[in-house]
């Protein structure tokens, strides 16, 4: 199966995406924080298609954990989330190769879609 990191400091977006993701075929890993996000990334690098980043966490900020996972893997796809609306979002990772952005609150079919956009229409089986 194919992993997908999710990185939110608010238990019920994390929860959301699991649910959401998971009948999709994928495996979630989620992270409490930007720290957290970064050190788990790490350890499952080559594991993980996609990256579902909050903007605004304790500890590391939404920035500085895509800039640790860039260092790592800089051909892994981030889709940035955040509450704060997406022109003064994304602007702060211009030039960055950030593969989308999701405003919070979404619905679930919401981010499917993004995750199909983002993964090439793809999405796996269950087998």
């Amino acid at each position: 199966m194919e992993r997908i990191l999710v990185i939110d400091d608010e238990p019920i977006v994390r929860d959301v995406a699991a649910h959401t993701l998971e009948p999709l075929g994928f495996t979630t890993i989620v992270a409490s924080d930007g720290q957290e996000g970064a050190e788990t990334f790490e350890r499952h690098c080559h594991e993980i298609v996609l990256v579902l980043l909050d903007m605004t966490m304790p500890r590391l900020s939404g920035t500085e954990t895509y800039e640790r996972i860039r260092a790592i893997r800089p051909d892994v796809p981030v889709i940035l989330s955040s509450g704060y609306n997406e022109q003064d979002t994304v602007a702060r990772f211009s030039r960055q190769g950030l593969a989308g952005f999701i405003q919070k609150p979404y619905q679930p079919s919401e981010l499917v879609g993004k995750v199909k956009q983002v993964l090439t229409g793809r999405v796996p089986t269950n087998t």
